[in-house]
Protein backbone atom coordinates (compact mmCIF):
# COMPACT_ATOMS: atom_id res chain seq x y z
CA UNK A 1 0.00 0.00 0.00
CA UNK A 2 1.68 3.15 -1.23
CA UNK A 3 0.13 6.05 1.38
CA UNK A 4 1.37 9.88 1.06
CA UNK A 5 0.10 12.58 3.63
CA UNK A 6 -0.51 15.70 2.15
CA UNK A 7 -0.14 19.33 3.50
CA UNK A 8 -0.51 22.98 2.00
CA UNK A 9 -0.02 26.33 2.70
CA UNK A 10 -2.82 27.37 0.90
CA UNK A 11 -5.86 25.57 3.11
CA UNK A 12 -5.78 25.87 7.45
CA UNK A 13 -2.74 23.89 9.22
CA UNK A 14 -4.18 21.36 10.81
CA UNK A 15 -4.70 22.08 14.98
CA UNK A 16 -4.51 18.36 16.03
CA UNK A 17 -3.43 14.88 15.10
CA UNK A 18 -4.92 14.46 11.65
CA UNK A 19 -3.23 15.39 7.81
CA UNK A 20 -5.23 17.41 5.31
CA UNK A 21 -5.57 14.72 3.32
CA UNK A 22 -4.42 11.48 2.06
CA UNK A 23 -3.62 9.92 -0.60
CA UNK A 24 -4.12 6.02 -0.94
CA UNK A 25 -5.00 3.53 -3.97
CA UNK A 26 -5.63 6.10 -6.12
CA UNK A 27 -8.18 7.68 -3.70
CA UNK A 28 -7.53 11.06 -1.98
CA UNK A 29 -9.31 11.30 1.24
CA UNK A 30 -9.69 14.84 2.55
CA UNK A 31 -10.15 15.93 5.96
CA UNK A 32 -13.27 18.11 7.01
CA UNK A 33 -12.29 21.82 5.90
CA UNK A 34 -13.72 24.83 7.99
CA UNK A 35 -14.08 28.51 6.91
CA UNK A 36 -10.78 29.44 7.97
CA UNK A 37 -8.49 31.94 5.75
CA UNK A 38 -5.42 30.20 5.53
CA UNK A 39 -3.49 33.40 4.67
CA UNK A 40 -5.06 34.89 7.87
CA UNK A 41 -5.56 32.04 9.99
CA UNK A 42 -9.43 33.34 11.00
CA UNK A 43 -12.90 32.65 10.31
CA UNK A 44 -14.23 34.56 6.88
CA UNK A 45 -16.38 37.19 7.59
CA UNK A 46 -20.15 36.92 6.77
CA UNK A 47 -22.72 34.27 6.84
CA UNK A 48 -23.20 30.93 4.96
CA UNK A 49 -22.41 31.55 1.58
CA UNK A 50 -19.37 33.01 2.68
CA UNK A 51 -18.09 30.18 4.69
CA UNK A 52 -19.04 27.75 1.93
CA UNK A 53 -17.10 29.73 -0.84
CA UNK A 54 -14.06 29.51 1.44
CA UNK A 55 -14.43 25.58 2.55
CA UNK A 56 -14.35 24.95 -0.83
CA UNK A 57 -11.43 26.99 -1.40
CA UNK A 58 -9.92 25.02 0.96
CA UNK A 59 -10.86 21.54 -0.16
CA UNK A 60 -9.71 22.82 -3.89
CA UNK A 61 -6.61 23.82 -2.31
CA UNK A 62 -5.72 20.67 -0.87
CA UNK A 63 -7.18 18.57 -3.64
CA UNK A 64 -4.67 20.57 -6.08
CA UNK A 65 -1.90 19.68 -3.81
CA UNK A 66 -2.63 16.06 -3.80
CA UNK A 67 -2.94 16.09 -7.51
CA UNK A 68 -6.01 16.13 -7.91
CA UNK A 69 -9.39 18.92 -8.79
CA UNK A 70 -12.36 19.48 -8.07
CA UNK A 71 -13.84 17.49 -11.01
CA UNK A 72 -12.83 14.31 -9.62
CA UNK A 73 -14.65 14.46 -6.69
CA UNK A 74 -16.92 11.10 -6.43
CA UNK A 75 -18.02 11.74 -2.55
CA UNK A 76 -19.20 14.43 -0.59
CA UNK A 77 -20.18 14.90 3.20
CA UNK A 78 -21.34 18.56 4.25
CA UNK A 79 -22.19 19.25 7.70
CA UNK A 80 -24.50 22.70 8.94
CA UNK A 81 -24.81 24.27 11.47
CA UNK A 82 -28.07 25.55 10.96
CA UNK A 83 -30.45 23.27 8.65
CA UNK A 84 -31.91 27.00 7.28
CA UNK A 85 -28.73 27.59 5.80
CA UNK A 86 -29.81 24.52 3.15
CA UNK A 87 -30.32 26.73 0.90
CA UNK A 88 -27.81 29.15 0.59
CA UNK A 89 -25.08 26.69 0.78
CA UNK A 90 -26.06 25.21 -2.20
CA UNK A 91 -25.80 27.98 -4.49
CA UNK A 92 -22.61 28.55 -3.90
CA UNK A 93 -21.69 24.55 -4.05
CA UNK A 94 -23.13 24.73 -7.65
CA UNK A 95 -20.74 26.83 -8.58
CA UNK A 96 -18.32 24.47 -7.43
CA UNK A 97 -19.61 21.32 -9.34
CA UNK A 98 -21.73 22.63 -12.08
CA UNK A 99 -21.72 19.44 -14.23
CA UNK A 100 -22.55 16.10 -13.35
CA UNK A 101 -22.03 16.87 -9.36
CA UNK A 102 -20.81 13.94 -7.03
CA UNK A 103 -22.67 12.20 -4.32
CA UNK A 104 -23.46 13.95 -1.08
CA UNK A 105 -24.68 13.40 2.45
CA UNK A 106 -25.66 16.69 4.16
CA UNK A 107 -26.26 16.45 7.98
CA UNK A 108 -27.24 19.20 10.70
CA UNK A 109 -24.75 18.95 13.30
CA UNK A 110 -23.31 21.05 15.82
CA UNK A 111 -19.89 22.32 15.18
CA UNK A 112 -16.12 22.34 17.03
CA UNK A 113 -16.22 26.02 17.09
CA UNK A 114 -19.07 27.99 17.24
CA UNK A 115 -18.82 30.52 14.44
CA UNK A 116 -18.01 27.43 12.40
CA UNK A 117 -21.58 27.70 9.96
CA UNK A 118 -20.50 24.67 7.43
CA UNK A 119 -17.71 21.81 7.40
CA UNK A 120 -17.14 19.64 4.75
CA UNK A 121 -14.92 16.64 3.81
CA UNK A 122 -14.48 15.04 0.24
CA UNK A 123 -13.39 11.46 -1.17
CA UNK A 124 -11.72 11.97 -4.94
CA UNK A 125 -9.94 10.41 -7.49
CA UNK A 126 -5.96 10.90 -7.46
CA UNK A 127 -4.63 11.69 -10.71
Amino acid sequence: MNRRVVLTDRAPKPVGPYSQAIVVNGLVFVAGQVPIDPSTGKVVEGGIKEQTRRVLENVKAVLEAAGSSLDRVVKVNVYLKRAEDFAAMNEVYSQYFPKEPPARTTVVTDMVREEFLIEIDVIALAQ
